[in-house]
């Protein structure tokens, strides 16, 4: 596979430096990306980052995840208004261990292969530089107009900025400079690959080793992820949209896929996808003929969901999914685990009756008029059950007489009451 050409096709290439297919053809060649750990789980917007490393192990090269411990304690001005919080040595060390599990998903880091990937910590380097040293060793390669000539040193010493920016801030560059310095000289790596907004910073490294050693590195960089709508990737009314399931449940993250727009679905399947060409062309062409099925969508939630999480939790969500739109069985709704469950539900009116009431049972009427309020009355309780519109637990509720015991319990706590067709009510038994 011709990584670059690859790359191009799926619309994952922004800025490459000169040379940089001649130096892929002629050798195995190792390429790495920085990943800030200021968290204990990656988020989608560093996916595009990782399928690039991905594509690249593919088509038999060495990629490299870089963690940066040092650069996470400093703050990169790339791209951001202020400056960030630092971190400590304790936290990073948590968070790298948390990124290499799920990291270990999406890339090979175990086999006996050649281009396995390996994960390393720019702190590890780092923490040994006295500032005398760094200041010696690298800070005389690069003048300060080079420097102040980035695009993200520019915004932040503009007018834009009312904080201006510090000089640990504005050091940033020549860290990370010579974290690709350190690479190429210990581990043979030769490429840097990131977002567009990184381009100033890793060029700063392709420089430093110019300067220092005489060498040749390159650059690949991709576009930032935009949405159709002008809308920031990645990001909803609750936040980020993470990798660990503890963050963002396998449920939501498979929904915000399946709920892109028809644009940004032919986009993200080519860029979060391992599908061929051919593959996408096919589908986007089915998909143009009946947009209301939304096959694309579908297609690139199950690619996703399955690559970050599991076959079964995508089968889980897809049978969550049903669950809204009436399809779903009791059986389908008590298999799910109370995460899902409660994903599913999450903003729909709750109330909480007492265990002991529902051990002993409980007549449905007094239920949905008396210990909740998700019927005004008994009067219209009654009537609506009479009027075949009230399901328990998505099964069809008859019996104005009935009762409700314990064996309607959802994972030992919870009863599903529908009103009507859309109307849903959550019944926790505390």
């Amino acid at each position: 596979m011709n990584f670059v050409e690859e790359l191009k096709w799926r619309g994952m290439i922004h800025d490459i430096m000169p040379n940089t297919e001649t130096q892929l053809a002629k050798e195995l060649t190792s390429a790495y990306v920085g990943i800030d750990p200021t968290a204990d789980s990656l988020h989608i917007g560093h996916l595009v980052s990782i399928m690039m490393l991905k594509h690249f192990q593919l088509s038999g090269h060495k990629p490299i995840v870089l963690v940066g411990g040092a650069t996470g304690m400093i703050g990169d001005p790339s791209g951001k208004s202020q400056e960030r919080n630092l971190l400590t040595e304790k936290v990073l060390r948590h968070n790298q261990e948390a990124l290499k599990k799920q990291l270990a998903k999406l890339l090979d880091f175990d086999s006996n292969a050649e281009n396995k990937a390996e994960l390393v910590n720019n702190y590890d380097w780092m923490k040994d530089y006295s500032f005398l040293d760094f200041i010696r060793e690298i800070g005389k390669h690069l003048t300060v107009n080079y420097m102040m000539s980035k695009d993200s040193v520019k915004k932040r010493l503009s007018s834009e900025s009312k904080s201006g920016m510090s000089f640990t801030e504005f050091t940033y560059q020549l860290v990370q400079g010579t974290d690709f310095l350190h690479l190429y000289k210990e581990k043979n790596c030769k490429i840097q690959m990131g977002g567009s907004d990184q381009w100033g910073n890793i060029t700063t490294g392709t420089e430093l080793i110019r300067r220092k050693e005489q060498g040749e590195a390159f650059a690949i960089t991709c576009p930032l992820i935009t949405k159709a709508d002008g809308g920031k990737f990645g990001k909803t009314e609750s936040g980020n949209i993470w990798l660990d399931p503890n963050y963002t449940s396998p449920y939501k993250f498979y929904q915000f896929w399946l709920n892109v727009s028809d644009e940004d679905a032919e986009k993200y399947i080519k860029i979060f996808t391992l599908l061929t060409q051919s593959e996408i062309s096919e589908l986007v062409s089915t998909h143009k003929e009946n947009p209301h099925f939304r096959d694309l969508q579908k297609r690139l939630a199950e690619e996703i969901t399955v690559m970050v999480h599991s076959k079964e939790e995508f089968d889980s969500a897809v049978n969550a999914s049903k669950i809204l739109f009436g399809k779903a069985t009791s059986e389908q709704l008590a298999s799910i685990d109370e995460d899902t469950f409660l994903a599913v539900f999450e903003g729909v009116p709750q109330f909480e009756v007492n265990k002991q009431k529902i051990e002993s049972e409980l007549s449905i009427i007094d239920l949905l008029a008396e210990e909740t309020q998700i019927f005004p009355s008994k009067g219209e309780a009654r009537r609506t059950i009479k009027g075949n519109g009230l399901s328990i637990n998505k099964e069809k509720f008859t019996d104005i007489e009935g009762t409700i015991n314990k064996s309607f319990l959802l994972n030992d706590k919870y009863i599903l009451v529908q009103k009507g067709k859309k109307n849903y009510f959550l019944v926790k038994v505390v």
